[in-house]
């Protein structure tokens, strides 16, 4: 019996690149005749020509199947639409732009063979601009320190994983997913691979700064009430604070009664303490505006069409 791959791919702004990054990975799963292979690509509803481009490739190659989605719901979402008809005993998730080095797969799915869960590319040189670099060490430490990631782990968007890891991950139904979280609170077994990542074979990367804002927040509001216990701390500081310092305050004016209250030093006060009390109400409702849009049920995405799946797989194309 073979084993089968499934290979996962969202799809945004890439009818340059996908062709390509299907026929590596048909030239690379040719290469063994133990494992058969299945790629799933996810159009999140990109501006381009992509859907056009996988519809053409399906027609020739019944493997490919795609899955068209009615609206853009980012990446991650994307990921958790193709889990949802993925039929492999080993998931791959990879980029559609061409920079995951599909030559190493034999070297990425290594660790799962030998007790891992999950593996994950690790590059020592990340080929991006400063400002994603700068947004991904930010995600980093939020990681390490809100939903408890390894600090020697690190995450790509080139990745491995078992049949029951994407099983157990496919449950989680709100609509703010966030892949690092899942992975990491389904297993402890996750280990690197070192490889090299490529430059894009063509276009720029449409990942911008307010994606992984967004990104950002998911992760930290769906896996950790850290934030939360923060502020709890932050606002009980701030009351210590203010409480000495009126202590202060009294004390000086009752030793030398001609001292003037300064009105900078109160306005900074004012200023501080009210800016403190906005940002505690601004994260909690945060915590409050996500809770209320997952008990209204919202989609994490809607499928309109497929090409290649069975109509059974998702009968109403739609998830909730």
């Amino acid at each position: 019996m073979k084993y089968l791959f499934s290979f996962v791919i969202p799809c945004y702004h890439s009818e340059l690149t996908i062709k390509s990054v299907v026929e590596e990975i048909q030239s690379i799963m040719s290469q063994s005749a133990d494992y058969d292979y299945e790629i799933v690509a996810v159009n999140d509803c990109s501006p381009d020509n992509v859907l056009s481009v996988l519809t053409r490739l399906a027609k020739k190659n019944y493997k490919l199947k795609v899955v068209d989605l009615s609206k853009n719901v980012g990446k991650h979402a994307a990921i958790m639409a193709g889990y949802s008809v993925a039929k492999g005993d080993i998931i791959v998730n990879l980029d559609d732009d061409g920079q995951c080095p599909i030559d190493k797969l034999w070297e990425l799915i290594e660790p799962l063979n030998n007790g891992y869960d999950i593996s994950i590319a690790k590059y020592p040189v990340k080929k991006q601009s400063l400002l994603k670099n700068f947004g991904s060490k930010i995600n980093s430490a939020m990681a390490r320190h809100l939903i408890g990631r390894p600090k020697t782990l690190y995450i790509s968007n080139f990745s491995a994983a078992k049949r029951f890891v994407v099983d157990e991950i496919i449950k989680y139904d709100n609509p703010y997913p966030y892949m690092e979280g899942l992975m990491l609170r389904t297993t402890s077994k996750l280990c690197n691979v070192v490889m090299e990542e490529r430059e894009r074979i063509a276009g720029i990367g449409h990942y911008t700064f307010s994606k992984s804002l967004r990104l950002w927040l998911n992760g930290f509001t769906a896996f950790s009430v850290k934030p939360l216990r923060i502020a709890t701390i932050i606002g009980a500081l701030c009351a210590c604070i203010g409480f000495i310092f009126g202590i202060i305050t009294i004390i000086r004016k009752v030793i030398d009664p001609s001292i003037l209250m300064g009105y900078s030093s109160l306005m900074a006060v004012l200023l501080f303490v009210g800016g403190m009390i906005m940002l505690m109400l601004g994260m909690i409702g945060e915590y409050i505006g996500r809770t209320y849009i997952c008990i209204n049920n919202s989609p994490q995405y809607v499928i309109r069409d497929t090409v290649n799946i069975k109509k059974d797989i998702e009968e109403n194309h739609e998830k909730v």
